[in-house]
Order: C-alpha cells, then sequence, then structure tokens
C-alpha cells in the first residue's frame, strides 16, 4: 500500500493554529472558574482535542498557559482600543465611544473580569513576567487626550493613565462587584433595565472631567 501522504506545512500550522486556540479558551474557562490554583491542566486536557503532553508543547507549562490566557485577555480589549477610530470622531465623541467600548467588553467578558481578579491576588506576578504584556498600554486614551488638549477641548493637566484607571474601574467595578454590591444595597448593577443609565452616566462623568478646569487644593495655589 502506498504512504500516506503528509499534511502540507500550511496545513500543519493551521492545526496547530486551532489546536493552541482551542486549549486557550478552554484554560480560560477553568482558570476564570478554580482560579489559577485550582484549575488543572489534566482536565483542561480532557475538554480538548489534545493531550497534557501537547499543552506543556505548546505552552510550557501552567504558569506559561495563565500568561497566555493573560496576555490573549488583554490583547484582545486593546485591539479593540486600538481599532477606535479617534481620527474621525471629535474628541468628546470618541472619549464617549472609548467608555462605551469599554463598558460593553467588560459586561460581556466576566471570565476577563475574574481573570484580573485572580491575577492581582498573585501580585500580577505573570504580568510582570511577559514581555508582550509589558507592551500593551492603552493607545486609544492617549490618541484622544491629545486631540482633546490641540483642539482646547480637553485641559492640559489630565494624564490619560488616570482617565484610563476612571473608565476601567466602573466598568470593572459593575461587574466584579455585582453581588456584593447587590446584597448590600438591593440593587443589581448589571440589571437590563439600567444598562443604558449606567453607561451614559460613565460617560458623562469622564466627559465632564475633561472639559471642566481642574481644580486645585489650597496647599497647591499656594506652594
Amino acid at each position: 500500500m502506498p504512504n500516506a501522504q503528509k499534511p502540507a506545512p500550511a496545513e500543519r500550522q493551521r492545526d496547530a493554529a486551532r489546536t493552541r486556540a482551542e486549549i486557550l479558551a478552554v484554560a480560560t474557562r477553568e482558570f476564570a472558574r478554580d482560579g489559577y490554583a485550582g484549575a488543572r491542566v489534566d482536565k483542561i486536557a480532557d475538554l480538548t482535542r489534545t493531550t497534557k503532553r501537547m499543552i506543556y508543547y505548546y505552552f510550557g507549562g501552567k504558569e506559561q498557559l495563565f500568561t497566555a490566557v493573560l496576555e490573549a485577555a488583554y490583547s484582545e480589549i486593546r485591539q479593540l482600543e486600538g481599532d477606535l477610530d479617534v481620527e474621525h470622531l471629535d474628541p468628546v465623541a470618541a472619549t464617549r465611544r472609548l467608555v462605551e467600548l469599554t463598558f460593553d467588553h467588560h459586561e460581556a467578558h466576566p471570565d476577563f473580569i475574574r481573570l484580573v481578579s485572580i491575577e492581582n491576588i498573585h501580585e500580577a506576578e505573570h504580568i510582570i513576567g511577559s514581555e508582550k504584556l509589558s507592551r500593551l498600554g492603552s493607545p486609544a486614551t492617549q490618541r484622544i487626550l491629545e486631540s482633546g488638549r490641540k483642539a482646547g477641548l480637553f485641559h492640559a493637566e489630565v494624564d490619560a493613565i488616570d482617565v484610563h484607571a476612571m473608565i476601567s474601574s466602573f466598568c470593572f467595578f459593575r461587574v466584579s462587584n455585582r453581588h456584593t454590591f447587590g446584597a448590600l444595597f438591593a440593587r443589581d448593577l448589571v440589571a437590563p433595565d439600567s444598562r443604558d443609565h449606567y453607561r451614559n452616566m460613565l460617560a458623562d462623568m469622564i466627559c465632564a472631567y475633561l472639559t471642566s478646569p481642574p481644580v486645585h487644593s489650597e496647599s497647591e495655589e499656594l506652594a
């Protein structure tokens, strides 16, 4: 019988990419549900069409797999931000769009919220060790602020990291603290009938901060 033909290199690459993507998808769910310590590579292998040996082949180990999961999760939101068409929007409209994009992403990706919470428990050790994550910033925020300052719409003292933190903190809190907040205040932060209210409220707050003159404390004025 003639020997079976070996898959072409391009086909092998596609198969490898599919296998790697499947492992990452399953690992994301498992790490988000069970945490870094609780997730098991054996179980991830059982839930994919591969083996534990192949997971180690593709990623090197559990720590590297978790790092790859974080890299994929952060890259997704940064890609969405990077694709924001800032150049064809006025700075205020671009700011609102960035807020809406972040709000929508965090609401639609609760696993991302859990992964970030887990990594904070581990004091960001995996992020610190990732060269890829160290290069990820928030390019859209910086571009929008520069455009707003040049147009004379945003005050000069506004800082891109501060704005990023303000947007992320509410979007993150709304999902991560939904249950405790609901138990304490009897209000569901992700209830469908309040979604537009919170989405618009956050955009209004960020735009008001950017367009209002900065308020200095008395000590700052005397310095």
